[in-house]
């Protein structure tokens, strides 16, 4: 039963994205760098990688196309030569912007058969994430509410906060 509902989110989060030209794996990787970027981060393509749990390799493949597109940056870390600093670019934030609405919008009509039962599920899968790991040391950060939508109807995004505020906890 998860497989076959994680199958049926998928597809309404894939359709949600087509009009956008985005996978779910980008989108995921683009809404989560905006997400750090907007806690003062200018996090590394391994850090990205392990927030989202999308493995190594492919969240360099999938931010090297990113990157061709004009959608993000990345750069060599100050600190590490070997690391990538990541960035969003402007026209990164506008397409996300409209993604994050139309992905909003797919979810909230999958999961509103959930009623109330929303907070439950989402605890119920928290355990399920932590499952070996009885300490629950292993962080799942919650994905901020959207801004609220702009008179012409999109969400405009925030404006990251320069690097040098306290992250992620």
């Amino acid at each position: 039963m998860l497989w076959r509902a994680t199958l049926a989110w998928q597809r309404a989060v894939r359709a949600a994205l087509v009009p956008h030209g985005l996978t779910h794996v980008q989108f995921v990787l683009l809404a989560s760098l905006w997400w750090l970027m907007s806690e003062g981060e200018r996090p590394s393509q391994r850090q990205l990688a392990q927030v989202t749990g999308v493995d190594a390799m492919m969240a360099s493949q999938v931010l090297r196309k990113l990157e061709s597109s004009g959608l993000v940056v990345r750069a060599n870390a100050p600190s590490d030569s070997r690391a990538r600093e990541l960035m969003l670019t402007p026209k990164g934030q506008d397409l996300l912007a409209g993604a994050l609405q139309d992905v909003e919008t797919a979810d909230a009509g999958y999961f509103e058969v959930l009623g109330s039962d929303q907070a439950v599920f989402l605890d119920l899968l928290r355990r399920l994430m932590n499952q070996g790991d009885p300490s629950g040391s292993q962080p799942h950060p919650e994905v901020p509410a959207a801004p609220a939508a702009s008179p012409g109807g999109r969400r405009p995004l925030p404006a990251p906060r320069p690097p040098g505020r306290p992250g992620l906890d």
